[in-house]
C-alpha cells in the first residue's frame, strides 16, 4: 500500500471514530401509559435538584457525550414539564475540598435526566 493510500486510510479512519465517538451509550427508558403532546424546549425547566412540588417521572435518560440541553430536547419531545439532570464522573480540583466550589464541577464523562410532569 503507498504512503498516499495509508495516510487516507488513517484519516478515513479517525473520522468514522470521531463520528461514532460524538455520542455513545445512550439508554432511555419511557415510563406509563399515557403520552403527552411536545413542547418547545424553552418551556421545559432544567433542574439540578428534586424540586418541591409533586411530580411523575415519565422517563429517564442516560448517555455519554450529550448535554443538558440535549436531554432537554428529549424531555421536550415527550411533553415533560422539567427534567433533573446529574452529572457523573469528570475531572475534579485537588485544591478545592467542596465540589460547589470545585472550577470543575460542571465536567462529567456520563449524564443522566430524569424527564417528569408536575402533578
Amino acid at each position: 500500500m503507498s504512503l498516499h493510500r495509508r495516510t487516507c486510510f488513517l484519516l478515513l479512519s479517525v473520522a468514522v471514530l470521531q463520528l461514532t465517538a460524538c455520542v455513545s451509550d445512550v439508554a432511555n427508558r419511557y415510563y406509563g401509559g399515557q403520552k403527552y403532546a411536545a413542547k418547545a424546549p424553552g418551556e421545559v425547566q432544567v433542574l439540578w435538584d428534586v424540586p418541591t412540588r409533586p411530580f411523575k417521572v415519565i422517563a429517564d435518560f442516560q448517555s455519554r457525550g450529550e448535554s443538558p440541553a440535549d436531554l432537554r430536547n428529549k424531555a421536550a419531545a415527550i411533553g415533560a414539564d422539567a427534567v433533573i439532570v446529574s452529572l457523573l464522573g469528570g475531572k475534579y480540583s485537588l485544591e478545592e475540598q467542596w465540589a460547589g466550589d470545585d472550577r470543575y464541577s460542571r465536567t462529567y464523562t456520563r449524564i443522566t435526566g430524569t424527564a417528569i410532569k408536575y402533578d
